[in-house]
């Protein structure tokens, strides 16, 4: 299955949010929208990711203060991104290397959409439910041998 699978599959609905706003505003948005992660766009392109990781390092580093902090200060910059032709095993491999739930699919300097870990196990559960099912209507109209045949031959 390939990335781009997975998003037809999740639609392609994305939430971004500007480098200088307030992590409290991208929380806000984040429970709203009940996301995970956002992009963070500036002049027209992506310029980093904000997840719920990020938003509790902030809390953590900033205090009382953490509200007031920027996008920009917490994002991750420059995150890896996948591509649409990409393998989902690739892709699985990718997020645990880098630790990262969440991942833009670029094509290009295109945004196509954001991949999630929970994406990538709905789509593996998806697919094997249909070869499961494949499989069993295989067996069902499995054909009668012979008369002096041994069966699978």
């Amino acid at each position: 299955m390939l990335v781009s699978e997975i998003l037809a599959i999740k639609g392609k609905v994305l939430f971004t949010i500007g480098p200088g706003r307030s992590v409290a505003e991208a929380v806000e948005i984040m429970n709203e929208q009940d996301v995970g992660s956002l992009v963070v766009f500036s002049g027209g392109r992506m310029t980093g990711m904000l997840t719920f990781r990020e938003v509790l390092q902030a809390v953590q580093r900033g205090g009382a203060d953490w509200q007031a902090l920027s996008v920009e200060d917490v994002m991750v910059r420059d995150p890896f991104a996948a591509s649409p032709n990409m393998e989902m095993d690739e892709l699985r491999r990718l997020m645990v290397e880098h630790h990262q739930r969440y991942l833009p699919v670029m094509d290009e300097h295109i945004l196509l959409g954001v991949v999630s870990f929970h994406d990538v196990a709905k789509a593996v559960l998806e697919e094997q439910s249909f070869e499961n099912r494949m499989l069993k209507n295989y067996i069902r109209n499995w054909p009668e041998a012979e008369e002096g045949e041994q069966p699978g031959k």
